[in-house]
């Protein structure tokens, strides 16, 4: 079996123990080195910055910060890096969403364990790596910039959605995310301005749509 001659160095990112040994056990079989791991992703963008690996596998749906935004803020930082996704989710608006954030893996995670290393190879050759199901014809109208709904909210919009979902509050908002309490504010203001939802109950629901934390 071909083995890389300087290890790749990845960084794997998943809330789940578990997930992450039996993903590292089954990278490192396949010659890669495991630089790095993290519980969630503000962890994951702090690994990635320290170590630069040439590839970040992320859970979707992790605390804190969801895999899709980690993927964008680990790409600002490490811009050479190659991003994959984990995730269950197959519905298209998920997969460019994964696909706007600069994401160039898909893997579905009832198939990691036979798709992800194939993924990584084909990411490390610049290609696009898309778990059987996934619609490839989504993927190739997005790059071909055809018509497709925005995103109505923005990284840090969908930041403190996630928080506010998870049940924090407005003051440990502010403070997780390094902001002053009025900023956190604004941003919950526009974000229930933007998706005209007024109640934190109504927040939850629009977060679980979106896949942001899991219900």
């Amino acid at each position: 079996m071909w083995r890389p001659t300087v290890p790749n160095r990845i960084l794997l990112a998943d809330d789940h123990a578990i997930v992450r040994q039996g993903l590292k056990a089954l990278l490192e079989r396949e010659g890669f080195a495991v630089v790095a791991e993290a519980t969630d992703g503000h962890e994951a963008l702090r690994a990635a910055r320290e170590r630069c690996p040439d590839v970040v596998v992320l859970d979707f749906s992790m605390p804190l910060l969801n895999g899709i935004d980690a993927a964008r803020e680990i790409l600002r930082a490490c811009p050479a890096a190659k991003a994959i996704l984990l995730t269950m989710h197959t519905d298209d608006h998920y997969v460019l969403e994964a696909v706007r954030a600069g994401i160039k893996g898909y893997v579905v995670k009832t198939q990691a364990s036979a798709d992800l290393v194939r993924a990584i190879h084909e990411v490390l050759r610049g290609m696009m790596y898309l778990s059987p199901g996934i619609s490839q014809a989504v993927v190739e109208a997005y790059l071909a910039k055809s018509e497709m709904p925005p995103d109505p909210l923005t990284s840090r919009e969908r930041e403190v959605l996630q928080l506010v979902a998870e049940g924090k509050s407005t003051k440990e908002i502010a403070r997780l995310l390094g902001i002053s309490f009025k900023t956190a504010e604004s941003h919950r203001t526009r974000i229930m301005k933007k998706t005209d939802i007024h109640e934190t109950a109504g927040l939850v629901r629009y977060a679980v749509r979106r896949g942001l934390i899991q219900p």
